[in-house]
């Protein structure tokens, strides 16, 4: 989809932090946004995978690419709860080194998704990507429900 596409996640960040300040719980955007996203992400490869299949691929393009947007949606929101998260979680000197850490971190993302995108592309093999993509967003929502929101959690749904 390329870089010109995730604007839209740019946009809507925001609103994530917004919509957390909101309910007072970052963990629970973060949550919520992170399993749309692996429903979005299984709705992408599925209809990669329909398209593919069939001689007339343009009939999935529209729930292709609406799923796409929600993806791109959830993943700016999640970034805003996120990032609205860490001065809940850390002291006043630490918080913004690790704003600094997180950021440089989603940077990278921006660069070594496409990368992996392009070389599952040319292997005739894009839905691994995003089966991979699906694994890493189960595993962060784990760890966010482990270390935020569960019963005994040290940090209750900053």
């Amino acid at each position: 989809m390329g870089v010109s596409w995730t604007i839209i996640g740019a946009i809507v960040r925001p609103f994530g932090g917004w919509f957390s300040d909101k309910i007072n719980s970052g963990a629970k955007v973060t949550a919520f946004t992170t399993i749309a996203m692996i429903i979005a992400t299984f709705a992408v490869a599925y209809f990669i995978i329909k398209a593919r299949a069939t001689e007339t691929p343009e009939q999935y393009w529209w729930p292709f690419f609406l799923s796409f947007m929600v993806l791109f949606l959830t993943t700016g929101i999640g970034n805003g709860s996120t990032f609205r998260s860490i001065p809940y979680i850390f002291n006043k000197e630490q918080a913004g080194p690790v704003l600094g850490w997180t950021a440089a971190i989603a940077a990278y993302g921006s660069f070594i998704i496409p990368k992996v995108f392009g070389q599952q592309i040319e292997n005739g093999t894009p839905e691994y990507a995003l089966y991979g993509l699906a694994v890493y967003y189960f595993i962060c929502l784990g760890l966010n429900w482990w270390y935020y929101q569960r019963p005994g959690a040290e940090i209750k749904n900053p």
